[in-house]
């Protein structure tokens, strides 16, 4: 009773606890199918951790740190890590059995998945700036290495391509920390309270304006970077294409989130200093121009995966414009419509790593007809592109309502833009639907070995969002959303 009290009382180390011991037995474990039921058992617990969060106590010490913001993210990444890490069991065996990975890659593959949760939760949880820098970069590396993983000439060049455009953004990010330590250096004095979250929101109205001002520009910059916003994208579509599936899903379905988390800490420290620039405006534009940008790119992709790298640049986009425009509807959508991103976007890859395996491909002009083919795959594939590009009764469609209405309530002329581009998108998306799940269908009728299960999951949840919110979630959204100003 002791241990489950002290459990409940406060789960976060054990939130990263868990990923690290885990990562350390995988590495050790030979044995491939074991080492997948570990890491999904890992996984597993890891989410159930983050759901004792809303019963532990709001928490500010110096290293960690628990509040409203910070447990929806954890949920949310610990529920699609998990999933994800079931669809992987199934999806990465089969890689093995065609011979493209081997039983050692398989298992630094589960380690490095383990290490990748556990940095991106130590990144989530942390009340220390130094602390989540660290965290988001072991985060970077880590699916570096992932990206890597098929040692393919095109893969080796993505995964450098990352490295170097990922370190150019965390070199940004790390010099607009320093700025900030600088900042709060005169307020607070020397030491380890001016890289403290909860000491520095306290003092941010006593910061120097210009100095912190400067500090967010590159800290919009060097996180930007990995949140994929245009013009700081370009490593995004080769990192998606080139990686196994599961890291596709990963990256477009947590990791983009937790820099964006990083972003909006350092938008309420701005925000909570009346002397400094607005930095909804920054946001809103790069918000617009990944928007914008990507739903031209859409139309000229030959690849599946880039073609939906593309798509998770624009919702980014639409959601940094969300918490750009900011107030307590544009926030509220913003929080809905990342959370409905998540799930539809890694739904939408477990479906295309289905179809890259049946199909043995990742060219669009050879995965046609899967309806036809695989109606299960073909079906579900329709009902993720279908709900990713804004149709109801999908909660995609509640959430982008919400963040238009916003628009047009605060800056009608900015909604038109945004409007615009949510109909290049779509009518892009419909066109190449078209073509992968009807007409006749490509050679390739292996069947489906991965589960079927994380898929229908997701969408079932996403569908079930866009015809009722709980009360609950809606209450708890509400309230993040007035925290964040």
């Amino acid at each position: 009773m002791s241990f489950l009290s002290g459990l409940l009382v406060d789960p976060a180390p054990l939130l990263v606890a868990v990923p690290a011991a885990s990562a350390v037995l995988l590495a050790l474990m030979p044995s491939y199918r074991v080492g997948a039921l570990v890491n999904v058992a890992a996984c597993g617990l890891t989410f159930a951790l983050a759901l004792l969060l809303f019963g532990a106590p709001r928490i500010a010490g110096p290293f960690l740190i628990v509040d409203d913001l910070n447990i929806v993210f954890v949920v949310l990444n610990t529920f699609v890590a998990f999933t994800t890490a079931w669809f992987s069991a199934g999806y990465i065996a089969h890689e093995l059995e065609t011979g493209r990975l081997t039983p050692l890659n398989l298992r630094f593959y589960h380690a490095m998945y383990q290490v990748l949760l556990g940095a991106m939760t130590l990144a989530l949880l942390s009340n220390n700036l130094g602390v989540m820098w660290v965290a988001i970069e072991v985060a970077t590396l880590t699916t570096v290495l992932m990206v890597g993983l098929y040692r393919t000439e095109a893969a080796i060049e993505a995964a450098w391509k990352y490295f170097m455009l990922g370190s150019v953004g965390i070199a940004l990010a790390l010099f607009g920390t320093i700025l900030v330590y600088m900042v709060a250096q005169p307020v607070v004095g020397e030491g380890a309270d001016g890289m403290i979250w909860s000491v520095l929101m306290k003092h941010a109205h006593n910061f120097d304006p210009a100095l912190l001002n400067v500090a967010f520009v590159f800290l919009l910059l060097g996180y930007g970077t990995k949140v994929g916003l245009a013009p700081l994208h370009a490593w995004l579509p080769d990192a998606h294409s080139e990686g196994p599936t599961p890291i596709s899903a990963v990256l477009s379905g947590l990791l983009l989130n937790v820099a964006l988390f990083a972003v909006l800490r350092f938008k309420s420290l701005l925000a909570a200093h009346p002397g400094t620039l607005a930095p909804g405006p920054l946001m809103m534009a790069m918000g617009l121009g990944s928007l914008l940008l990507a739903g031209f790119m859409l139309y000229r992709r030959r690849d599946i995966k880039r073609l939906f790298a593309y798509s998770s640049i624009e919702h980014m986009g639409i959601i940094a414009f969300a918490f750009g425009l900011g107030g307590p509807l544009a926030n509220f959508a913003g929080l809905l419509h990342m959370t409905m991103h998540s799930l539809t976007k890694s739904a939408i890859f477990f479906a295309v790593g289905h179809a890259c395996q049946v199909k043995g491909t990742q060219e669009l002009a050879q995965i046609r007809g899967l309806t036809t083919s695989h109606p299960l795959l073909g079906w579900s594939l329709v009902a993720g592109v279908v709900a990713i590009a804004g149709l109801p009764p999908a909660g995609v469609f509640m959430s982008e309502f919400l963040v238009v209405t916003s628009a047009f309530a605060a800056r009608p002329w900015l909604a038109l833009i945004l409007v615009l581009g949510l109909l290049i998108a779509f009518g892009a998306l419909m066109m190449k639907l078209s073509a992968i799940a009807f007409g006749e269908p490509s050679p390739g009728t292996d069947p489906v070995k991965a589960s079927f299960v994380p898929m229908g999951v997701h969408l079932a949840l996403v569908f079930a969002a866009g015809l009722y919110l709980p009360p609950e979630l809606v209450a708890w959204f509400r309230h993040v959303a007035a925290v964040l100003g």
